[in-house]
């Protein structure tokens, strides 16, 4: 069986280039994709489920298309500093002192937040999901490797990677930003620990911890712990190869971070790690930043639960998917309660027609040309992941879907087919929404599990102080009710 790769035209802008490329893997129908993942010192932010949620898109559209995926994307639970100097500016020490917490307890706290989130939100996870302090060892070789090949030094029981060296080699760090070797040393900050660089734009492969430093780990150069550019190149490289196809994350990531990791890769290998280089736009709120220290700003768990002061009501989490989707991962997204309603508005039409088109009537002749539309869609989607003209083009289907309901147009039973094949591939599959009657039929399964596991365990309780007639009147109730009790040697369990 043919893949539906091989008939479509997949066209990436490469943030490398600047340009849009006719995408082309390295291995014929394998994709090697890696996105940077949250740093799990707090609630995961509205702007970083914008980002994932767009990698999550790609992600299912690239496994549509029949491509093996392997899509790694990484915890970072260690050595993320806000700047590349100063350790106490380490988010996990700040979050872990503010908290009054073991480091590794705001790390577990925070990413079962973010997997919690993004599950709400419908995300399939990735194949690889490594963390950083899993991946000591490995980044502990590569930056020996790079001290080897005389891109790294040692200074004062820190590593740092030279970056004029670098480009005394002929390389380009700045090649991601079209930025120079001037322009970066002229534009360095005054940070801690730049008395023990060679250069001012040098950054740290490995920091020596100070003695306050909470999280650190034993190297051939002391105590310490990671740099934030180096982890990405370790678990990429180690699950993806030296070179693999598409790196993604927020356009905030370009520099240093991206930069860095094209320049440790580079090093380390001799060629360019990534082909194709992917970055999101920003979210904005109400035509402006979204930020703590401003107030304007919302979690994403406050917009679906309503629980805010800027928006009048709540909102399902496919119609937040849904309003996220009708803008281009890379244009600026902004939402605000006028958008949100009219995206729900939107978002109910739509799957007033996905449960219309269950029941639409085959006739004998097609007065629609739907291989025209179903087209469209592809060639939407095919360019760089088009989802807003996708969607003007589901629209489109709603149309057909709602013209052959009132009899005014007509469709045989091979173009209905693939009507309902393509609206819902295109809507479950690739945008990854949920009806809400489904979902809410769901929501009522759950709460009933939960229910009679409660009545479980005031069975159990009941039998334990020999209560047995209440013991018997529960099964026997529930039993009336169609749910059967079974009691065995690992407990009682139920059928409904």
């Amino acid at each position: 069986m043919t893949s539906l790769y091989s008939n479509q035209t997949l066209k990436i802008y490469n943030s490398l280039s600047g340009e849009k490329e006719i995408f082309t893997p390295l291995h014929t129908g394998n994709v090697g994709l890696y996105v940077c993942g949250p740093t799990v010192y707090s609630n995961v932010h509205l702007g970083n489920v914008r980002t994932f949620m767009s990698f999550d898109m790609i992600y299912r559209y690239l496994l549509h298309l029949g491509f093996k995926v392997r899509y790694v994307r990484n915890i970072t639970d260690a050595g993320h500093l806000t700047d590349d100097g100063n350790v106490e500016n380490d988010r996990f020490v700040k979050q872990s002192r503010l908290e009054k917490l073991e480091p590794m307890e705001v790390v577990q706290k925070y990413t079962v937040d973010f997997r919690k989130v993004l599950d709400e939100f419908n995300f399939l996870p990735p194949t690889i999901e490594p963390t950083a302090t899993g991946h000591i060892v490995e980044q502990i070789e590569l930056t020996q490797k790079l001290i080897d090949t005389g891109f790294a030094y040692e200074s004062q029981g820190s590593v740092y990677f030279d970056v004029v060296e670098y480009n005394k080699r002929g390389l380009n760090y700045g090649e991601l930003n079209n930025r120079n070797i001037d322009d970066l040393i002229a534009n360095t900050r005054d940070l801690d620990g730049q008395n023990e660089k060679k250069n001012p734009q040098d950054f740290a492969l490995w920091k020596k911890a100070s003695p306050a430093h909470i999280m650190r780990w034993n190297s051939p150069w002391g105590e310490g712990f990671p740099g934030w550019h180096l982890e990405c190149t370790a678990m990429s490289t180690k699950y993806l190869g030296q070179e693999f196809d598409i790196h993604g994350g927020g356009m905030d990531l370009k520099f240093p971070h991206h930069e860095c990791e094209i320049a440790q890769g580079k090093a380390c290998n001799g060629h360019a790690p990534v082909r194709y280089w992917m970055h999101t736009n920003m979210l904005t709120m109400n035509g402006l930043r979204m930020s703590k220290s401003t107030g304007n700003y919302i979690l994403p768990m406050q917009l679906v639960n309503g629980d805010n002061d800027f928006f009048e009501k709540e909102f399902h989490p496919s119609i937040v998917r849904f309003c996220f989707m009708q803008a281009h991962y890379r244009s600026v997204l902004d939402i605000s309660n006028d958008a949100m309603m009219a995206s729900e508005k939107g978002f109910n039409r739509l799957m007033e027609a996905m449960d219309k088109l269950k029941s639409l009537p085959a006739s004998s002749s097609s007065s629609l040309d739907i291989t025209a539309w179903k087209n469209v869609c592809y060639e939407a989607m095919n360019d760089d992941f088009n989802t807003p003209i996708m969607i003007s083009h589901l629209f489109e289907g709603v149309r057909f879907i709602n013209i052959v309901n009132d009899g005014t147009a007509t469709l045989n039973a091979t173009d209905l087919a693939l009507l309902e094949q393509t609206m819902n591939t295109f809507v479950y599959d690739v945008l990854g929404l949920v009806n809400e009657k489904e979902s809410g039929s769901q929501s009522h399964v759950k709460k009933l599990e939960g229910t009679v596991a409660l009545l479980i365990e005031m069975r159990n309780q009941a039998r334990a102080d020999r209560n047995f007639a209440l013991s018997d009147q529960i099964r026997d109730q529930l039993l009336a009710l169609g749910i059967q009790l079974k009691d065995g040697k690992e407990g009682t369990t139920f059928t409904l």
